[in-house]
């Protein structure tokens, strides 16, 4: 779900091909690389995700082909860096179509699986970490019965409690990150169960 108010910030997709754009495991790499450490060329991106910078070029080009970066200032005419157009992104009116849902489906899949992945890797480090962060990190579950007017105000109270700090902490600025700050991310799933 977007958090962030800047209308360049935050983007509502619903165009699946810009969706099918996004879900492409090196492309979201790029994305979030962007993100922790704002403008890189394309050798830069490839030397720290470990590909080829005609890989990394390719997919900073496919990523520019539907504005999710654009080229930043470089410090030279040779130097060609790249930075992030949207630091947020939301896909909830694709999913009012069968080929933009069909899209969404497998950009959220490739994401739910992402998380996963970061929370095993979280989980193999975790019992060593600091209990602040320790302490508040991994999974809860819990589950109500809600009506859908119920649901969309607990989402927006979530969102709004976020709001807060990605508005004081856009991912991409560096300038705004606190001495001992990590980068936290919240995966937001939400399902609903079958009518009885």
């Amino acid at each position: 779900m977007s958090l962030e108010k800047d209308p360049r910030r935050a983007r509502l997709l619903d165009d699946p091909l810009a969706i099918r754009a996004m879900a492409h495991p090196v492309r979201l790499d790029l994305q979030s690389l962007l993100g922790r450490e704002g403008p890189l060329t394309a050798a830069d991106a490839a030397r720290r995700l470990g590909i080829s910078q005609a890989l990394a070029s390719h997919h900073l080009r496919q990523l520019a082909k539907y504005d999710f970066v654009e080229p930043a200032p470089g410090k030279d005419n040779r130097e060609r860096p790249w930075r992030l157009v949207s630091t947020s992104q939301s896909w909830r009116d694709a999913i009012k179509t069968s080929e933009g849902a069909a899209a969404a489906d497998v950009l959220e899949q490739l994401m739910a699986e992402r998380a996963l992945d970061a929370l095993a890797k979280w989980q193999e480090q975790r019992p060593q970490a600091d209990p602040a962060w320790r302490d508040n990190s991994g999974i809860g579950q819990t589950g109500l019965y809600l009506t859908g007017e119920e649901l969309a105000e607990i989402v927006g109270q979530i969102n709004e409690i976020l709001q807060r700090w990605v508005d004081e902490r856009p991912i991409d600025d560096k300038s705004t990150r606190p001495a001992g700050s990590r980068h936290v991310s919240f995966t937001q799933i939400v399902t609903i169960s079958p009518e009885e």
